[in-house]
């Protein structure tokens, strides 16, 4: 089997996420993150929609990790984000993590905003 070597000439890659934090381009987020083709920053959740909004011009659509298990994405901001333009598609954080990874790779307008994935309830 052939390998191909991955580059991200245009990106920052998701490195690894953990409970609780993501390792974007060596650095670590802890909580929610934003990240893009120019670099991430922390999110503080759903009220944290302007910082979303602020990258319509760069991006065509975000994929919502929604935290360890694919959730619905609260109605308001998909409606705010929507109207502006930005298509969301929602899924667990590790697939988000995975798909924003290959987009990018191919040179896709494409933006990641993540919940963690928090540690499963010890019973």
């Amino acid at each position: 089997m052939q390998m191909t070597e991955v580059t991200y000439a245009d990106a920052i890659p998701i490195d690894s996420y953990g409970t609780g934090f993501f390792r974007i381009g060596g650095e670590v987020i802890k909580g929610g993150a934003i990240i893009h083709a120019k670099g991430a920053r922390s999110w503080a959740g759903y009220e944290d929609v302007d910082a979303v909004l602020a990258l319509k011009d760069e991006i065509d659509f975000i994929l919502m990790g929604t935290g360890a298990n694919m959730a619905p994405v609260q109605s308001a901001f998909r409606q705010t984000l929507e109207a502006a333009g930005i298509g969301v598609e929602p899924m667990a954080s590790p697939s988000a993590c995975r798909t924003y990874n290959v987009l990018v790779s191919e040179g896709r307008r494409v933006a990641a905003v993540m919940s963690p994935v928090e540690e499963a309830a010890k019973e």
